[in-house]
């Protein structure tokens, strides 16, 4: 089982390379990052796994699964998408909670364009045009941007009412910014 890397693990601050070409060894990553996937999402009752990079196994090449049915605990297909580009967003911006299985017990309220444009071949190597709003969207851009090393909490640093945890109860509770998060080598090891 492949396990899931977690800041302040620099790779996940590395830009993911290029699939030059779609192998078995490609298959094989992306079989990996739907069963870490579910292995999380069963160990967290209140939460659903959405989306993963291959950076967040450790593998720096730029392939995201994205959940086929984003509202359905019970409908655990995901779709792969290989070297994914953003070729426009538009739209109102809209600030979401996001959260991230590469940064443990934190969420964020996170400002995104409300609509995206991304091309991306699929798994049997045909490319694919998508158009995406709302929470699709977000989920979008929040995995691209872990290809090129970007965390979402680096859209929200020093946003001191911007960073949340979940009680036990499910519920979204706000973090203390200045005792929990500033300074926090483990969320920002520039800060060191």
């Amino acid at each position: 089982m492949e396990k899931i890397i977690t800041t302040p693990d620099p790779r996940l601050r590395e830009r993911s390379s290029k699939v030059s070409k779609i192998t078995d060894e490609i298959h094989d990553i992306i079989a990996a990052m739907v069963s870490a996937s579910l292995d999380w999402e069963n160990k967290h009752p209140y939460e659903l796994s959405a989306a993963m990079a291959a950076p967040q196994l450790g593998i720096n090449k730029r392939i995201i699964i994205v959940r086929d049915d984003l509202a359905d605990k019970e409908k655990a297909t995901f779709t792969a998408l290989i070297n994914p580009e953003i070729t426009k967003t538009e739209g109102r911006l809209e600030t979401d909670y996001e959260g991230c299985l590469s940064v443990p017990e934190i969420y964020g309220l996170v400002e995104r364009p409300h609509k995206v444009k991304v091309k991306a071949l699929l798994e049997d190597g045909h490319e694919v045009r998508l158009k995406a709003n709302g929470y699709l969207a977000r989920t979008l851009l929040h995995e691209i941007d872990h290809l090129n090393g970007i965390l979402f909490i680096d859209h929200i640093k020093g946003k001191k009412d911007a960073f949340f945890h979940l009680d036990d109860k499910g519920n979204m509770q706000p973090l203390d910014y200045d005792t929990e998060v500033a300074g926090n080598t483990n969320l920002f090891p520039e800060d060191d």
